[in-house]
């Protein structure tokens, strides 16, 4: 697998978690305009939510993938 192949698959993991929890319109494909004067802590509150489904999901994954199921 390519590095762009590997790229597509977290963005495409990315926007799933996204929609999961109702934040897709938090992530850069949905909301493309300039963030440098937002707070890191409102930035933190959008995003982190993202990043963290986006963990839960590669350990369950995972759990799986050892498992053999």
């Amino acid at each position: 697998m390519t590095k762009s192949e590997k790229r597509e698959l977290l963005r495409q993991l990315k926007l799933e978690a996204a929609a999961e929890i109702g934040h897709l319109q938090f992530c850069k494909e949905y909301n493309d305009h300039y963030k440098g004067d937002v707070p890191a802590r409102i930035n933190g509150q959008e995003g982190g939510p993202i990043g963290g489904r986006m963990v839960q999901k590669m350990i369950e994954a995972e759990k799986q993938r050892l498992l053999g199921l």
